[in-house]
């Protein structure tokens, strides 16, 4: 008896050449509608479904290959005697290969005036059921999801047969595809039904406790690229993007340089993360995933310029992001020390070829700065998930000691300083004025030595500059030493044991003290 192969696929590419290879080998092809069709119209030999089960298509195509002539075909183990007594009494004919792929499904989802019954209606029922089929009897059935793998298997055909190993790879794809499917499945329609604001990150809070919705996270990744190292050489790494909704690399164009290191994406998110806090013409310059100089200024080059001033030797060989486009006279004040990344929303025609000069420099186009409600973050194995900290202070529950009237452009410098400050590893402070930092103290386990980093830093310019704390002050010394240095004015969370210490000093050196009751740790 002839092998039996069904086709039924949504992705024809590589088909005909497929079936025709099995057709030369002398397989029997049966297929549904659009690919039969598909076969027909090239001379390639099918039988249609309906001969084989005796039922014809129903539902508007709903039902098609649900069929126990089919599956008895898929499923049945040969070598298990009763299993084939049963098909020989019902007359059923095995099938032993099965190429199916689904409906596109994701790309629907992502067509923004699609309604609700015509995103059901790309739900596959048939398709990932003959998949599992087909992938759960994988020792005697070859299972085909992916074009790709095609050539292949004709490859062995020819020789003397599919291996095990190749076998269980593509049962190990189909299984992953159909998980892809459900998870995109469900993603979508949570979103759609607005149980989640992002399709692939929950709010924490949405778990009842009973094992219902908001009890379990499901996530699909793609491979999309093998980068060269991890954070150092010895660590393999590879980037993934989502494969249900677009993240930050489907938003980046990359114009010029090599590809990007691990390294080179942490820095590149968090240098847009702040910059999209910010309003143009603004710049942050980021150096191993902290900031070193943001700036906003009257034009890009100011801002730039700004931005540099706090730590020139910080920001060699660090990442430049900006919210404006850049032109030829920023291009060539960007050219005066070595910058690993530029990123920006656009490049002015007579700049790139000024940027491109620096061979070890990439250049990057980013489309929109969109970030998602929550974040994810492994923890050996497991998860941690958590909210997104997009507050930066909610100005109406301020409290400024002594009720002392705030200028506009204290004001100003102290929003600036705090958005900065929540972008900066614990523990973190950050001197500015002018919408600019002075000075940067990031990622120390005392908050009075991350306050001597960035005054030291800031020098004398810190005189009546502003302060901002990640965190409350556990002790005075840190406002003691804001005191000598001139700042002005301190923006902190409150709420230590010890405020009435620190108000003290506050007072005494008549530094304007602003609490926001909001704290912005960064581990």
């Amino acid at each position: 008896m002839k092998p039996r192969a069904l086709l039924s696929v949504s992705d024809k590419a590589n088909l005909d050449s497929f079936a025709r290879g099995l057709a030369e080998l002398g397989w029997e092809i049966i297929s549904t509608g659009g690919t039969a069709k598909f076969l027909s119209e090239r001379k390639i030999p099918v039988t249609p479904i309906e001969s084989v089960t005796g039922f014809p298509e129903i539902l508007s195509g709903r039902v098609k290959t649900l069929h126990p002539k089919i599956f008895g075909g898929i499923l049945a183990l040969r070598d298990d005697p009763k299993h084939q007594s049963e098909l020989a009494a019902q007359a059923i004919p095995k099938i032993d290969l099965v190429c199916v792929n689904f409906y596109p499904f994701i790309e629907a989802a992502k067509k923004p005036n699609l309604t609700e019954a015509q995103l059901i209606e790309e739900i596959d029922i048939g398709g990932p059921s003959l998949v599992r089929a087909a992938a759960k009897n994988f020792q005697h059935v070859i299972v085909l999801t992916d074009p790709s793998d095609y050539e292949t298997v004709l490859d062995e055909l020819r020789q003397v047969g599919v291996s095990e190993v190749t076998r269980r790879r593509l049962a190990l794809k189909a299984f992953a595809k159909v998980a892809e499917l459900d998870i995109a499945i469900y993603q979508t329609l949570r979103q759609r039904w607005a149980l989640t604001p992002h399709p692939s990150l929950p709010s924490p809070s949405e778990g009842r406790g009973d094992g219902g919705e908001g009890e379990r996270l499901f996530l699909a990744y793609t491979k999309v690229q093998e980068l060269r190292y991890g954070e150092n050489p010895h660590q393999r790494a590879a980037l993934y993007q989502n494969a249900l909704a677009p993240g930050l690399t489907s938003q980046i164009e990359v114009l010029w340089g090599k590809e990007l290191s691990y390294n080179n994406w942490l820095d590149t998110e968090s240098a847009l993360a702040l910059l999209s806090e910010l309003a143009p013409p603004a710049c942050v310059i980021i150096k191993h995933n902290n900031p070193c100089g943001v700036a906003r200024g009257k034009t890009l080059l100011e801002a730039y310029e700004q931005a540099l001033e706090c730590d020139p030797v910080s920001a060699f060989g660090g990442i430049v992001a900006l919210n404006q486009a850049v032109d030829k006279k920023l291009a060539e004040k960007l050219n005066e020390i070595f910058l690993e990344i530029v990123v920006a929303p656009d490049f002015a025609p007579d700049a790139l070829p000024i940027l491109q000069q620096k061979k070890d420099r990439r250049l990057l186009r980013y489309r929109e700065l969109r970030f998602p409600t929550g974040s994810l973050r492994f923890l050996s194995g497991d998860l941690l998930v958590q909210d997104a900290d997009a507050i930066v202070t909610q100005e109406n529950s301020w409290k400024v000691l002594d009720d002392v009237a705030l200028s506009e452009s204290e004001r100003r410098d102290l929003i600036f300083a705090f958005t900065v400050c929540k972008h900066v590893k614990s523990n973190a402070i950050v001197v500015a004025k002018h919408e600019a930092t002075l000075g940067i103290g990031a990622g120390q386990t005392n908050r009075v030595g991350a306050a001597r980093i960035a005054l030291a830093q800031a020098g004398e310019k810190a005189r009546g500059a502003v302060l901002a704390s990640d965190g409350f002050f556990p002790f005075p010394d840190t406002v003691e030493l804001a005191a000598q240095y001139g700042i002005a004015a301190i923006i902190q969370p409150g709420g230590s044991v010890r405020d009435d210490e620190a108000f003290a000093v506050a007072r005494k050196h008549k530094i304007t003290m602003v609490l926001t009751g909001v704290r912005h740790f960064r581990h």
